[in-house]
C-alpha cells in the first residue's frame, strides 16, 4: 500500500486530495490517511531526498529544502517570483479576507488593483473560486495551493494572525496618511 502511495504521488507530479489517493486505492480515506502519514514520518526520519508536503486535505512528492543547493547545480534554478509591493499587499488581502471580490480589494487598498490580481493568477497565487450572488455577479478571488508551497504554510488557518493592537496601529497609521494627505 506504501508503494502505491508513493507510485501515486510520483506521478502525479501534483498535489492529491485525500479522496481520490483513497479512491485509486480503493480503500477508505482514514487508512489512506494513516498509511500516508506514517510515510511522511519515515522520510522525515530518514536521511532522504524526499518528503510528503500535506497542503490541507491534499499531499504532495517534493524535494526537501535542505537538498535545494544540490539541485540548483544539477537544474536550471525555478522561476521565482517579483512581487512588488502592491502585489504584495494585494495578496495578503486576498489571503486573510478570501473569497473577496476586486472591488472589495480595492475599497481597502484605496486604489485599482487589476494588474495586481492579474499577475498573482499568472504566477498561480490567486484563483477564481467563484461568483458573488449579486448584481453583476463580481468574480471571487481566493488563494492557491501554490500560495501554500510558496510561503511554507499547510493552510490558510496556518497564517499568522494579527493582533488587535496591530490592526489598531495600520488603522491609526491609514488615518494619518488620510490627513497629510488631506493637508496638502
Amino acid at each position: 500500500m506504501k508503494g502505491r502511495i508513493e507510485a501515486l504521488l510520483f506521478s502525479a507530479g501534483k498535489a492529491l486530495d485525500l479522496s481520490e489517493i483513497a479512491q485509486a486505492l480503493g480503500h477508505d480515506k482514514e487508512t489512506v490517511r494513516k498509511i500516508t502519514e506514517d510515510l511522511m514520518l519515515s522520510y522525515e526520519q530518514e536521511e532522504r531526498g524526499i518528503r510528503i508536503k500535506r497542503l490541507e486535505n491534499s499531499y504532495q512528492l517534493c524535494t526537501k529544502e535542505e537538498y535545494y543547493d544540490t539541485l540548483i547545480h544539477f537544474l536550471s534554478r525555478p522561476k521565482k517570483y517579483n512581487l512588488s509591493q502592491v502585489m504584495l499587499e494585494t495578496l495578503s488581502i486576498i489571503a486573510y479576507k478570501q473569497p473577496v471580490t476586486r472591488q472589495e480589494i480595492e475599497k481597502i487598498r484605496g486604489v485599482k488593483c487589476d494588474h495586481a490580481i492579474n499577475k498573482l493568477i499568472e504566477y498561480s497565487l490567486v484563483c477564481e473560486v467563484g461568483r458573488l450572488d449579486a448584481i453583476g455577479k463580481p468574480i471571487l478571488f481566493g488563494t492557491t495551493e501554490e500560495f501554500l508551497r510558496c510561503f511554507g504554510v499547510d493552510s490558510i488557518q496556518a497564517l499568522p494572525k494579527l493582533s488587535e493592537s496591530k490592526i489598531n496601529d495600520f488603522k491609526q497609521e491609514a488615518e494619518e496618511e488620510v490627513q497629510l494627505s488631506l493637508n496638502l
